[in-house]
Parts: C-alpha cells; structure tokens; sequence
C-alpha cells in the first residue's frame, strides 16, 4: 500500500463527475445506460469531454464511434413492413428514404404537408395521428402535442444516434431530455433578395413596408411568423398575449397589406420565377435559391429574428412504432443527417454531422451564424389557449 500514485486517475475521476453534472447524468442514468448499450458506447462521450483535445478521437468523433459501436453492438430489433412518414415537401434528401427501405426492408409510404397548421389539424384529428408513424412539428408545438397525447416517448434504447447531438440540443427547454422528439434541423427567420436586382445593403425590417417595394413583397403564411416581424418593429415581445400590444401589430400589419403580393410558404418560387422581389423566409431557403439567383442574400434584421426548429417525433397512435424509432436514429446517423443538410440547405443540430457537412453551408453565415447573432434570436413559444388572440387577428388581416 505504499506504491506512489501519480493521481491521474483520480484526476479522472473527478474529470468525470464534472462532465456527469454538467451534462446533468446521474450515476442511475449512467449504470442504465451503461446496462442498455454497453459500458463502451455509454462512456466514450463522456470520456471524451474528460479527456479533452488530448484524447486520440475528437468528441464528435467519439460520438460518432459510439453511434457505430451501438450499431455493431447488437443487431437491430426487427422493424415492422412499413411505415407512414408526412413531412414537408423538399425537406429531406432524395436518397434517404430508399436507403432506409434497403437497410430495413421496410416499404416507407411517403406523404407531405404544405404547411404546419394542415400538419397539425391532421394528426389531431383523431387525437393520435391519423394513421401516420412519424411527423415533423416545429419545436414549439411540442408541449401541446404531449399535453393532448397526440405523440408518444422515443425509446432510447432504439435511438443510439442520439449521441451525435450537439450538448445544446440534448435538453431543450420544449422536451427535457428529448423524451418524445428528436431535433431535426434548425433555422432563423429574415428574409431575402436578389442582389442583382437590389444591390442595397438591407438590414431592416423596416424594408418590408418600403412603397418602393409595393407589389413585389411576400410574407410567410404563418400568422406566428408574421406577428413576430411587427412585434421586432414595434419593440415587442413576438410571445405577447398582452391585447393592447396585439392591436399594435395588428395596426402596423394593415399597414402593410397593400404592398403584399401574397402570404406564402412557397417563398423559393416566388423568388426564383420572379414574382416577388423581397420575401420574408426561413435561412434554409437561401440554399434552394443560389442555382438559379447566383447573388441571392439574406439577412437578420437588426430589429431581432425568430429562431425557429423542427423536430421529429412519433405519432401515439403509430401502427409501425419499432420502424418508426429507427427512423429517428437513421436520420440522426452523422452521415445521413449530413445529407440532409446538404440536399436542403437547413443547419442540423447533430454536431458529428459537421465534418461531412459542405463547407460552403458551414461557412455561410446567412445559414450558419455565429453564435454571437445566434444569442440575439427568439424562440416562439407556445400559447396555449392565448393563441385564439393571434389566429382571430390572423384570419382578420387575411380577409
């Protein structure tokens, strides 16, 4: 008992408690983990962080080998035959799904929506998802989705590819713990302009009630969205309920109505064919756009933006739960989520993702900001029943 010890393992050890508190991992948690998948894949993570640039894998390697080493683990529990998916159009790489089909033989019957209000409508029409396994609802709607039991817990166990998330997205204010959804990709909400066209420099909001512009500007068809521009205007919070501040917006939205050219979540066509010059849109269309506008731009206003996410979860009443799951974790692959990004130009929060990630999107600060701008941005939250005051001044302005 007289051996000299060097204390690196109890450096170690005590490396390791900081990064379970930080993390917010409890011993439980970590020997349950440790039971499910393996002492390897639930330490490597963490070891990593421990052990810092010295270590032989970078953390986003290391969650990237610990993905693999669940995979190879053990095999993969048997999926149903299919599986019904309803997402946005264009929101996906084109290859994904029949690479999905191939690995799992699984028949993947493919639906979109055109916007999130018919999403939501459809999946709470009969309270459990209308026969579909997996949705992508915007972050903000997730409270409500779980309060009514529309969406079900993800299991964990099914799901490895969690791993590969970046530490801020692994216990999101909507979903502690990601318990029933999983972030998909992220976005900010300005708007864009053909460069060519307009070679100001834009920085304001204030642009989309410019006369000059009359009859060439669209606005997202999204009351949230919408109302959030003339609260960043008016110096408010876009997540009042308060009456008097929703009048206000209101008022500055009538304003503004006669220089519309059309609400619209097809912000990209608009644009490209010409028929607006300005449209008020979410980061990612930028990608969509560069082929046919070479000097497309895109700001965040100086005034304050939205930040914005849309996740994927499984629906309470879905047929095919065990394919749905393994779903998730495909698209939380690094490599898949990596083209993903790619295909549609929207950042994903899987941080083992960015080394196959195109280094034009990682550098462009139009679709991947500093996270000095990414500090400034709001999320919208969700209203509960305080949301009638903006759909009943919603459908008033639209009229």
């Amino acid at each position: 008992m007289n051996d000299r010890h060097d204390g690196s393992s109890i450096d170690l050890e005590r490396a390791l408690v900081r990064v379970m508190v930080e993390r917010r991992i409890s011993r439980r948690q970590l020997l349950e983990a440790m039971a499910r998948v393996g002492p390897v894949v639930a330490l490597a993570p963490i070891l990593a962080a421990c052990t810092g640039s010295a270590a032989s894998a970078s953390p986003s390697a290391a969650s990237s080998a610990a993905s693999s080493a669940a995979s190879s683990s053990s095999p993969d529990p048997t999926p149903e035959a299919e599986l019904n998916v309803y997402n946005w159009d264009g929101y996906i790489d084109k290859d994904i799904v029949g690479l999905f089909e191939e690995k799992y033989g699984v028949n993947v019957i493919y639906d979109n929506f055109p916007d999130g209000g018919t999403m939501e409508t459809k999946i709470e029409s009969d309270g459990k998802g209308a026969g579909y396994d997996i949705t992508y609802p915007a972050s903000v709607v997730i409270p409500r989705l779980v309060a009514n039991g529309v969406i079900q817990p993800l299991r964990p166990d099914l799901i490895p590819n969690m791993a590969n998330l970046g530490a801020e997205w692994t216990n999101p204010g909507y979903d502690p713990g990601n318990a029933t959804s999983a972030p998909y990709m992220w976005w900010s909400t300005g708007y864009s302009w053909d460069g060519d066209k307009i070679p100001d420099k834009l920085d304001s909001w204030e642009v989309l009630w410019d006369p000059a512009y009359s009859g060439k500007i669209s606005m997202l068809d999204d009351n949230r969205e919408v109302f959030a521009v003339a609260a960043f205007r008016l110096g408010l919070d876009p997540n009042t309920t308060n009456e008097a501040d929703l009048d206000r917006m209101v008022a500055l939205l009538d304003e503004q109505k006669p220089l519309i050219r059309t609400y619209t979540n097809s912000m990209v066509g608009a644009l490209i064919g010409g028929e607006v010059t300005i449209a008020h849109c979410w980061s990612g269309a930028v990608a969509q756009m560069v082929a046919d506008i070479p000097n497309i731009r895109y700001v965040i206003p100086k005034e304050g933006a939205v930040r914005g996410s849309d996740t994927m979860v499984i629906l309470s009443g879905a047929p095919h739960p065990i394919a749905a799951n393994l779903w998730i974790n495909f698209n939380l692959d690094a490599q898949v989520s990596a083209k993903n990004t790619n295909a549609i130009g929207y950042m994903g929060p899987n941080a083992a993702a960015k080394e196959f990630i195109d280094p034009a999107i990682l550098g462009d600060p139009m679709v991947n900001p500093d996270i000095a701008v990414l500090e400034t941005l709001t999320e919208l939250l969700e209203l509960g029943a305080d949301m009638d005051k903006y759909t009943q001044r919603w459908n008033a302005l639209k009229v």
